[in-house]
Parts: C-alpha cells; structure tokens; sequence
C-alpha cells in the first residue's frame, strides 16, 4: 500500500470520528484555500509537503502517524494512547473522548486480495485470519472486509487503486438489481454491477465503463458475493 493510499484512510477515518464532514474541509484545516489545490496533493499531481502527515495528524491524537508513513500498527491508536498524547491544544482534539467508549474491533476490517477471496470460499482460508492486514474505519462498521479495485472497467465511479468496502452475503441471497458487488466466479472475482438478465437462470454483469460490453452470468457459477457498501477514494 502506498503512502497516498494510507492518507485516503486517514482521512476516511478523520470524517468517521469527526474532525471534518467531509475531504473539502479536510483540507480547509490543512490550509488549502479551495478543493483543487488540496485534491491535487492527494491525487500526486505535486509533490506531497515534508510536514503534510504531521499536520494531518495534528487534526486527532487517534491516528497512528506511524501507520501513515510506515505502514506500522493501525490507522488508530489505542484509546489508552489517544488519551495519554490528548493536551488540549487543537479544537478537535475533542474527537478522542467521542470515541473512547466504541469497541475497535467492532470497526476492523481486514483488506484482502482476490486472491484470499478466492481461498475463503474454498473453505482454506478465513478472511479475518490474523495474517489480513486490518484497519479501523468506523464509517464501514456494517462491513466485513476490504477490497482494492483493479482495472478500469468500473472507471469512472470506481478508479484503480481504489479501496471498496465490502458486505459478504449468502449465495442464495437475491440481488438489489442495479447495485455494485464482489463476484466470485470460477474466473476469478469481478467488482461489476449486477443487472437483471432476460433468463431468471442468469444474471446481467455490466461495468460503468462503457467500452466494456455487457454479459450474461449464470446464477449458478457464482461462488460467492458480497454487496459493495463504500468506497474509499481520492478525489
């Protein structure tokens, strides 16, 4: 993961415990005079300032620095550790006494490839094996896992590198037509939206990028799926 994908959960995370109502104001309390200029950073159109994570953090005591520029720990420190680093000095600071009485693990959520997927609904592996990187965001707590979006065939509503949270469903469970999901095929998994076909026995996958064609998938050959739920971007 890189570090621009790591300030994309943090900020996630920032508007979760309420430093910020959105990534607009966000970048207001870093400095940036408009959206542009601030999307422009994230997006690594220019280069990202020395102190940018230092100031980042400085919005809540709860987010692990050292998670952001060395993918060490977790997006959130404990709340022992939030409470002891809390000093009063920044306006939102306020956020950690907020969420000092939520259950983290009720909130973690373990980032998996296609791969693991794969494995999980063979029955040798468990998504939410100690060996699935976790994180906690707060605003995804009904889901279960993460996934990263590969491709361009969703583009422009899902970009690659872009994050998606996912909730797993029974096989037999009937599809919200229209909606994103994770499929997992016998060809491996798809993030598509799922339309309904002409064949009750079928299913329409249709990606938003239109230079990808439609195509009919028998109910049969899905493995598993899981409802899209959120996505975690830069904008």
């Amino acid at each position: 993961m890189t570090d621009l994908q790591r300030i994309k959960i943090a900020l996630e995370a920032l508007i979760s415990l309420g430093a910020a109502k959105n990534q607009e104001e966000v970048g207001k309390l870093l400095g940036y005079s408009n959206k542009s200029s601030f999307s422009h950073v994230l997006n690594g159109k220019v280069n990202l300032p020395a102190d940018f994570v230092d100031r980042l953090c400085a919005l809540s005591t709860a987010i692990n620095k050292d998670w952001i520029k060395y993918g060490i720990g977790n997006i959130l420190k404990n709340n022992d550790d939030a409470d002891a680093d809390y000093n009063g000095k920044n306006d939102n600071s306020y956020i950690n006494t907020s969420f000092a009485g939520v259950s983290h693990k009720n909130y973690t959520l373990p980032l998996i490839s296609a791969e693991t997927m794969i494995e999980y609904n063979s029955g040798n592996k468990e998504i939410t094996d100690l060996n699935a990187v976790k994180f906690l965001i707060p605003t995804f707590k009904d889901s279960d896992y993460l996934m990263t979006v590969t491709g361009s065939s969703m583009y422009p509503n899902y970009n690659n590198g872009d994050i998606v949270a996912c909730k797993h469903l029974s096989p037999d469970t009937f599809f919200q037509w229209n909606k994103v999901y994770v499929v997992n095929t016998e060809q491996g998994v798809l993030v598509k939206r799922i339309c309904k076909s002409d064949n009750d026995d079928f299913v329409t996958v249709v990606s938003d990028n239109k230079d990808y064609a439609p195509f009919e998938l028998p109910k049969s050959k899905v493995l598993s799926i899981a409802i899209v739920t959120g996505v975690i971007r830069l904008e």
